[in-house]
């Protein structure tokens, strides 16, 4: 079964989940458990885990799987609702001043913030139906000897895609959204730079 991801696009909801607690919370439901039962793992009292629970149950992110008693009390059992979460990137970034430039980051990133909205919508939407939704998706790194380079390398790219684009396009037929973007590869020094500043 395809893991079920959740995309994070109310306010409301994102500030539901971001407390530190909270997102321990929803990494640990991947199983379902109980306040009682997640009390002595977390080092809190039953009482603030029902408090936490409750407010991911109104946030949409747990769901109650199961009610049962125990010695005197009733015992609610939660899921998280989804095995990843994704937050909208629409709710963390300011209006892209650059959009349409080919070479602007921020316009490769509002670009990328779109694919993981579409694609993540439409995943859920295509699991609730038992169906798979088809992607694809191509990964390569090309080193350049100039930063000039870059453009001519841009140019032939995009006439590659045309030409291909050209051969297979059919009007009428499914629409498929194809990006194509390029970054500098994270250096292993800039990811150990990374790793200890976190």
């Amino acid at each position: 079964m395809a893991d079920r991801v959740a995309l994070l696009e109310e306010p409301d909801t994102l500030r539901g989940a971001l407390a530190p607690l909270r997102r321990r919370l929803l990494m640990r439901l991947s199983e379902p458990a109980s306040a009682t039962e997640l009390a002595p793992e977390f080092g809190v009292s039953r009482q603030k885990l029902n408090y936490h629970l409750r407010k991911l149950e109104d946030a949409g992110l747990v769901e109650l799987v199961a009610v049962r008693q125990r010695r005197g009390f009733t015992e609610r059992m939660f899921r998280a609702r989804a095995d990843a979460y994704v937050i909208d990137p629409a709710l963390v970034r300011a209006p892209n001043k650059h959009k349409g430039d080919r070479h602007a980051a921020d316009h490769l990133v509002d670009v990328a913030a779109t694919t993981v909205r579409e694609v993540a919508r439409m995943q859920n939407a295509a699991g609730r139906k038992g169906l798979r939704l088809l992607t694809f998706t191509l990964e390569t790194e090309v080193h350049l000897a100039a930063p000039a380079d870059l453009h001519a390398f841009t140019e032939e790219l995009a006439k590659a895609m045309a030409d291909v684009v050209a051969r297979f396009d059919s009007p009428g037929g499914r629409a498929y959204r194809v990006v194509g973007a390029g970054h500098p590869a994270i250096r292993d020094t800039e990811e150990e730079n990374d790793d200890r500043a976190a």
